[in-house]
């Protein structure tokens, strides 16, 4: 029983009312374990619906001021102990109780769910909580990357400074869908698009604990919840005092394979909170990261010669070495769009007519035009005051700096990219008001894709010289009597010989002038030029947000009553290349102002409010919830969305839970509002005056369908048919894309639950299973506007002028293409489940696991564009772990495992290998000196593996950290 049973005992050894002045008494008393009769430092106490609390000292001593009046509760908590609250009844008693709990299983509290405490075994949603022990005693070399452990989480790693959550499919890098919030602010960054949590985050000193709601949580928390929510929650410095020291150092890139050579990793934090006789406290942190960076170096071919992309009636090119229109996964410059060159009129020996052969620039790896080196730098810090029990206000600060690696459409290489928030927050005991600015700047960014581009054409020439240069070549080795496979080579390595090779200062000059340059439009096209065309992301916006929440059940006779309110104002500075003043004339919104602005700033407003009803029968063993948010943008009608959610309790202990919602979300900022033009692609948001002038949204064809319609028509040239008749003769190949503007993108959400603790507090069980319908899903779609040649003057489509303008040939001077954000026209339905269990077997010892499902059906009606599942059918982990295996001395490990899947995206699509890795941590406390030392390491075998296509080659990461927590207490 020792062993398996914690006890707290309670000892109020001075309990008196004494004359303060103003009415205050003074609570002090000593807080012990009674397993081994030593005090408990760090425990906190609180009163019972107050904001008045603190910590016990390093003796297990505290001591509380207040008006309370009797009697009223004491609420006593410390890590590994179950919550208990004590009555206090008059002064001079003193109290003396014995409590025993097993362990902490299913005892977790969660705030997130219903945006009020409860048991997270009575949540009416799925979540998942990580605490400040599961946290230290995860193998994960971070807080942030436990995450992936969490049942149901799939993990996407662009970088090491920029890793993205996310929960029941539709996952891309850039995760519109799932928010995080760190003490209620929105860590999406504005232009950028990304959520930043673990950049710009808590420090792994401060978290306190992360709450993760699978699924649509928008009901109560506005457009954008629409996949999941988490909430990451940080220490207040009234009961997390002293001062802690992090460092960690470890070793990535172990034993080759991820294209990087052995690196080492380092970490170092510092947190010092202090408070003043319960009245005033402050916190700071400062947390610094430096390391290599995870490389993408996957050499998979998406372009094999079977697609009418590459060249499929020429079988001698099947290998990816010889085909020309090789399209690598993690190359850049030889992609489909503006990249992709038809060599027409080919005299081919042993082939009748004339041939075409499509070929692709040669691009640049992404190891050519990335830094390896990134870090990441953070700080915040906040005042807390109270003006009495029910009311504290505090002012926060937190600025975070980061380099990295991610994936919107293209690849961007982040830069002393920098953002802050200040954050004001009054809370009481049943309300709060918050509201907090967050401003954004991408520093010294760039995107990859335009670099690369403007690298090929400065100093190789546009795409028509080089495939001048090409041609000349190749039909000169064939008619010299060369093999085509050969023949190709020649004609590359003729049309590639001025181009500036990684590694040397051209490429060095050339690469650092072009990243100085916020134009992505080509326009260099004499070889050994300047380059006029740039690629650099200079991106700034502030977000401007405030909400307000209410608990009115104190006042309300029937039934529980929880209302709130948010208003949020995007503003965006113009940079004349993302964003643009839509005032101005289209041909003049690329063009700086006299004064070198892009004109007036652009402003992206949402407004909503909720209220949640909730309410017990049957002697609290069933609860009902009901709430109806109401969210409006000005440029969207007004969108209602509402929760209907119970649940009931069999025996105390059988916990079933039942949900019906449907959520919105909003076009994101990049989505509604972009203006890019991007290697002559210009990337457009959905919003309709946009498209006025442009028409891209009703008088265009579809990039996938002009793909096929030149496949067509080359094998019709190849037999003896006229461009123009070859053209004519496969109009019907291509597709009118009639796309109307974007509107809010919306979820119908159905789930079920099961949670209990059995066997005596030692298994948890957790089943969910869901059913989503996604109706107007948002996503890109490439299309292609025609115009006359020299782009004298747009077509309609379905004129014959419009058909002979999508010939491949006449592409750089009779089409403008465009990427478009949209509403798929099909609806979508996703479904799955997962099934949690925790098993206190054995003393301390302790075994976990989860295994999910999700899926996605079918349709037979083909959509505008491919919505990108993007998630494993079957994922699973399994941990095994005591905390104390020997005094002091705890460990574990952790399996994990996904399936293979498919992975669609604007960049890339391919089939991510199925991958299982196991990670490992032992950690040895040194009480006398607070002190603990962490030792593990994640995919400790060394498996190398990628999460998602396109992405980073991941191996093993081994580190040791050390701690010292409560110092100077």
């Amino acid at each position: 029983m020792k062993h398996a049973y914690f006890t707290l005992f309670i000892i109020l050894i001075t309990l008196g009312a004494k004359a303060q002045g103003n009415n205050f008494i003074i609570i002090s008393g000593t807080i012990i374990n009674q397993e081994d009769l030593l005090p408990l430092p760090g425990a906190s106490v609180s009163i019972k619906n107050t904001v008045n609390g603190t910590s016990t000292d390093a003796n297990g001593k505290f001591q509380l001021r207040t008006k309370a009046v009797y009697p009223f509760s004491l609420i006593v908590t410390s890590l590994g102990f179950k919550s208990q609250e004590f009555e206090i009844k008059g002064p001079g008693s003193e109290l003396k109780i014995a409590l025993i709990t097993q362990s902490q299983l299913g005892q977790e509290v969660v705030v997130t769910a219903s945006r009020v405490e409860e048991s997270i075994l009575k949540s009416p949603v799925a979540i998942e909580k990580l605490d400040i022990r599961a946290i230290r005693e995860s193998p994960a070399p971070s807080f942030y990357d436990a995450l992936e452990n969490v049942k149901g989480v799939q993990m996407t790693t662009s970088s090491l400074t920029f890793k993205v959550p996310n929960t029941r499919g539709f996952n891309i890098p850039n995760n519109f869908r799932f928010v995080q919030l760190v003490d209620g602010v929105d860590m999406q960054a504005g232009t950028l698009g990304v959520p930043l949590g673990n950049a710009i985050g808590p420090t792994e000193l401060d978290i306190a604990s992360v709450e993760i709601t699978p699924g649509a949580a928008s009901a109560l928390y506005g457009m954008n919840a629409i996949n999941g929510m988490a909430n990451l929650l940080t220490k207040s410095p009234f009961y997390y005092q002293g001062l802690s020291v992090y460092q960690k150092t470890g070793l990535n890139h172990v034993g080759g394979g991820t294209g990087r050579d052995l690196s080492a990793l380092t970490e170092t934090a510092v947190r010092y909170a202090k408070a003043f006789n319960n009245k005033i406290a402050f916190k700071f942190n400062v947390d610094y990261l430096r390391g290599t960076d995870w490389l993408s170096n996957t050499t998979t071919n998406q372009n094999p010669n079977s697609l009418n992309t590459a060249n499929p009636k020429f079988p001698e090119l099947n290998a990816d070495a010889d085909n020309p229109a090789y399209d690598a996964w993690n190359k850049y410059g030889d992609d489909n769009g503006s990249n992709a060159v038809t060599l027409s009129g080919l005299n081919i020996p042993g082939r009748s007519g004339n041939q075409s052969i499509l070929v692709r620039r040669t691009g640049y790896w992404e190891k050519d035009v990335t830094n390896p080196k990134v870090d990441n730098i953070k700080f915040d810090a906040a005042l807390h005051y109270r003006f009495n029990e029910n009311a504290e206000l505090s002012y926060s600060y937190r600025y975070g700096k980061l380099d990295g690696l991610f994936q919107r459409g293209n690849k961007i290489q982040m830069d002393n990219v920098n953002v802050q928030n200040h954050k004001l927050e009054l809370k009481g005991t049943h309300y709060f008001v918050k509201s907090y600015v967050s401003i954004e700047n991408t520093g010294d960014s760039y995107n990859i894709k335009p670099l690369v581009d403007n690298l090929e054409i400065s100093s190789g020439g546009t795409n028509s010289v080089w495939g001048a240069k090409y041609k000349t070549a190749l039909q000169n080795a064939l008619n010299s009597g060369t093999l085509l496979v050969e023949a190709l080579k020649i004609g590359r390595a003729a049309a590639d010989a001025s181009r500036v090779e990684p590694g040397t200062p051209a490429f060095n000059n050339l690469k650092n002038t072009i990243i100085g340059i916020n134009n992505w439009d080509n326009g260099a096209v004499i070889t050994g030029a300047p380059a006029t065309g740039g690629a650099a992301l200079s991106q700034r916006s502030r977000t401007y947000h405030t909400d307000a929440q209410w608990d009115l059940s104190d006042k309300v006779k029937y039934f529980d009553l929880l209302i709130g309110g948010d208003a949020r104002i995007y503003e965006v500075i113009p940079d004349g290349n993302n964003f643009v003043d839509f005032s101005r004339p289209v041909a003049d919104r690329n063009t700086p102002l006299a004064d070198g602005t892009f004109g007036s700033n652009v402003y992206y407003k949402k407004f909503g409010g909720f209220a949640q009803v909730t309410k017990t029968f049957f002697e609290e063993k069933l609860k009902l919830f009901g709430s109806l948010r109401l969210d409006y943008n000005p440029e969207f009608q007004a969108k209602f969305n509402p929760r209907i959610a119970a649940v009931y309790t069999v025996a105390e202990k059988h916990n079933f839970r039942l949900s019906v919602q449907n959520g919105y979300r909003f076009p994101a900022l990049f989505e509604a509002l972009s203006f890019v033009n991007n290697g002559n692609v210009r990337r457009v948001g959905g919003l309709s005056y946009i498209n006025q002038g442009l028409n891209y949204l009703d008088n265009s064809y579809t990039l996938a369908s002009s793909d096929v319609f030149n496949a067509a028509l080359n094998a019709d040239v190849a037999s003896g048919l006229t461009q123009q008749q070859a053209a004519l003769k496969n109009r019907n190949l291509l597709e009118i894309t009639n796309l109307s503007a974007t509107r809010p993108e919306r979820i119908n959400s159905l789930e079920a639950g099961y949670k209990s603790v059995l066997l005596d507090n030692k298994l948890v069980v957790d089943l969910d299973a869901y059913l989503n319908q996604y109706d107007g899903f948002l996503g890109q779609v490439e299309v292609s506007v025609p115009y006359t040649t020299n782009f004298g003057q747009q077509v309609s489509v379905g004129s014959d002028e419009a058909v002979y303008a999508m010939i491949r040939a006449n592409r750089d001077r009779q089409q403008t293409r465009y990427r478009v954000y949209t509403n798929a026209k099909n609806k979508y339905n996703n479904y799955g489940s997962s099934l949690g269990l925790t098993f206190n077997f054995y003393q301390k010892y302790t075994v976990s696991g989860s295994i999910s499902y999700n899926a996605i059906s079918e349709n037979k009606q083909k959509d505008v564009f491919v919505t990108g599942f993007n998630t494993p059918n079957w994922s699973t982990n399994f941990s095994f772990g005591n905390r104390e295996i020997a005094k002091n001395l705890g460990f574990n490990l952790v399996w994990k495992w996904q399936n293979a899947f498919l992975w669609e995206s604007p960049l890339v699509n391919g089939e991510v290998n199925a991958f299982n890795t196991f990670d490992a941590q032992f950690t040895y406390k040194i009480p006398q000196a607070k002190a603990s030392i962490k030792a593990g390491g994640t995919d400790i075998l060394n498996t190398k593996y990628v999460q998602y296509a396109g992405g980073p080659t991941l191996g093993a990461l081994y580190y040791v950290a050390v701690t010292f927590d409560g110092l100077l207490k």
